[in-house]
Parts: C-alpha cells; sequence; structure tokens
C-alpha cells in the first residue's frame, strides 16, 4: 500500500484500529476518525513510534458538514483520499421493532447508512476524476439473518450490502472498486455494549451467551488480524471482479475471482 492514503472511520478501536494499523504497516499513510479524539491519538501515536505516517480527524459521521470539513483536513494533510474504509457502527436499539424509541432506531441507520453516504459522496469525485481507488464498508453477518431483536443493525447493514451493489454497478465504466465484508467475530468495545444493555439482556439472551462464550476462546483476537488482511487483500487490485459483493472471512475469494474469470471468459468466447 505504498503511496496509498487511507482514510478508515470508527479507526479508534477494534476492527477499525486493526486495519488502521495495518494499513500503516503495509506503508499507506493513514487517517483515523472517530467521534471522540483520545482513543485516535493511542492509534495515531503507536502507528508514527513504529515509523509510520498517521494523522486523526474527528467528525459526526451523521453530519454533512462534519464529514466534508474532516475529508478536507485529511486531503489537506496526507493528499487525496485513495482507500477508504467506512468502519463506524452502533449497537442496538434491541428489543421487538414496535418497543424500540423511534429517535434510537433512526440513529442506527443514520450510522450505518447515512454515514457510508456521506463518506462515498465526498470521496469518490476525486477517486472517479483519478480513475482509481477502493472502498471497503465494513457489513455484518447479520445482514444476512433474521435475528428477532436486532432490527435496527440487521436492516443498517442488509442496507449497506446494497448500497455497495448499486454503487459498483455505477462505477462498472471505471476503475474504482467497492466491496462489503463481514469483519469476523471479536469482542469489541460495541459487542461489549452490547452485552451491558438491559434490553438486549431482556431481549436477546441467546446472543449475550454467545458474546459470554467468545470472551473465552484462545484466538478471540485472531479476526480482528484476518478482517485486516481481508481488506489489504481487496485494496491489492487482484479482487476487483468482485466488486459490488459481500463477503465473509471464510469465503473463497480467490475462487469467487477464477469463477469470475471463467465466466467473462466464457461471455467473450460467446460474443
Amino acid at each position: 500500500m505504498d503511496g496509498q492514503v487511507a482514510l478508515v472511520t470508527g479507526g479508534g478501536r477494534g476492527f477499525g484500529r486493526a486495519i488502521a494499523e495495518r494499513f500503516a504497516a503495509e506503508g499507506a499513510a493513514v487517517a483515523v476518525l472517530s467521534r471522540s479524539r483520545a482513543e485516535l491519538d493511542e492509534v495515531v501515536a503507536g502507528i508514527v513510534a513504529r515509523g509510520g505516517r498517521a494523522m486523526a480527524a474527528t467528525a459526526d459521521v451523521t453530519s454533512p458538514d462534519d464529514v466534508a470539513r474532516a475529508v478536507g483536513e485529511v486531503r489537506a494533510e496526507l493528499g487525496p483520499i485513495t482507500r477508504l474504509v467506512s468502519n463506524a457502527g452502533v449497537p442496538g436499539p434491541f428489543g421487538p421493532l414496535w418497543v424500540t424509541d423511534p429517535e434510537d432506531w433512526w440513529r442506527s441507520e443514520a450510522v450505518h447508512i447515512r454515514a457510508p453516504y456521506l463518506f462515498l459522496r465526498n470521496v469518490l469525485p476525486e477517486m472517479v476524476e483519478r480513475n482509481d481507488g477502493r472502498v471497503v464498508l465494513v457489513s455484518a453477518i447479520a445482514s444476512q439473518l433474521t435475528l428477532p431483536g436486532l432490527s435496527a443493525y440487521s436492516v443498517g447493514k442488509a442496507g449497506q450490502n446494497k448500497m455497495v451493489a448499486m454503487v459498483a454497478e455505477e462505477l462498472k465504466d471505471t476503475a474504482v472498486k467497492i466491496f462489503a465484508i463481514d469483519p469476523g467475530f471479536v469482542i469489541t468495545q460495541l459487542a461489549r455494549d452490547t452485552r451491558n444493555s438491559p434490553d438486549a439482556q431482556k431481549y436477546m439472551p441467546h446472543m449475550l451467551q454467545y458474546l459470554e462464550e467468545g470472551e473465552g476462546r484462545e484466538d478471540a483476537d485472531a479476526d480482528l488480524h484476518r478482517c485486516a488482511q481481508r481488506c489489504v487483500d481487496l485494496f491489492s487490485g487482484d479482487y476487483d471482479l468482485l466488486s459490488g459483493r459481500y463477503m465473509e472471512l471464510p469465503d473463497d475469494i480467490d475462487g469467487w475471482v477464477a469463477e469470475a474469470r471463467q465466466a467473462a471468459a466464457e461471455a467473450e468466447n460467446a460474443a
């Protein structure tokens, strides 16, 4: 990733931090963004101490003005953004849809749908103009499941997958590519917030049991590194034929690329 400028939202902890640190290790200049500064400064300090180049940017990811300002700050300090990871997310609200607070429910949709929209709207024009760029939206396996009590999160993540598919189609005549991924399972702060929620405890006891069991795994942090590697792979250009797809860590993306190449060759021969 030498010479690339990467922006990672939700970059102060968990998956976002792991992705940002891996990008920096691969040679990218990295901007980490979230609403609070303290965690970002720690990430940046660590990257710089290891010889990397990084900066912190704060923003309300649902605010058009904040997002535009933050993107402008990154552009001014590091250069045009060539790689974007939209990772900011929130848990809940939990419970049957009809008992959730309307403002809480729509706040979740704002973080999961409005925020990536705003970053795409601010970053894609330059990528399209340069005819180069890669984007990953960090979705979730919840987008594929019907989980009672998790309507806002699941709908938001399913919406991200559709956004990726739509934007990929709109970008099909360019060299800009976009992907959606499930990051895997790690007990991040988002998972802890879920576990500590009274509503989650009331309405989703089985999920909380799953989280409790996950905390004790010997390889509890393995998916942090696997997720970061997946992002590096997708940003390499080797998987551009998968633009628009949602994928999970166990998926054989090399096999998917081979199938896509074969299908393209067969279509060309039939033409």
